[in-house]
């Protein structure tokens, strides 16, 4: 199984990047994570249903086939790492490539958020888009250790 993030947003800040591969570098290879950055649309005098149709067609464009999509939103599920644990735990059952996406700045397109099985918050607030990287790609690390009983998470 692979975790797919698809992320809108491209450049990110040295610190981001190294973050992202350091978690990365730690997952087992039954559980890679897989980035494909969309080139987030210009901005130049377009209204915001146009860019979300732009970013909406790339990243629609850029998902693996027949994978098990998710949306991150603000306004989506807030899991426990543990629960996070219990879903990875069936996607890698099922075998299915899992994919995560992340919206620019304006979101994400409506048509995505229905496309996924399940719409997921990393936080109430509101978090830069290279942090949530960060933070996504963590949380997918801490809930396998979850489930290889690794002592990286306590109760």
């Amino acid at each position: 199984m692979r975790l797919w993030i698809v992320a809108v947003g491209n450049r990110m800040p040295d610190w981001v990047d190294a973050a992202f591969a350091e978690y990365v570098k730690r997952m087992p290879r039954e559980a890679r994570i897989e980035l494909v950055e969309i080139k987030p649309e210009k901005r130049s005098g377009k209204a915001t249903q146009q860019i979300l149709d732009a970013e909406r067609d790339r990243i629609l464009a850029a998902l693996p086939q027949n994978c098990h999509l998710l949306a991150l939103d603000e306004r989506g599920e807030a899991l426990t790492t543990r629960q996070l644990a219990q879903a990875m735990a069936e996607w890698m059952g099922g075998g299915q490539d899992v994919a995560f996406v992340i919206g620019g700045a304006d979101g994400l397109h409506e048509q995505v958020k229905r496309s996924a099985r399940r719409m997921l918050s990393l936080s109430a607030m509101t978090l830069p888009h290279g942090l949530a990287r960060v933070v996504l790609a963590e949380q997918l690390y801490r809930a396998l250790t979850v489930l290889q009983n690794h002592p990286y998470h306590r109760d």
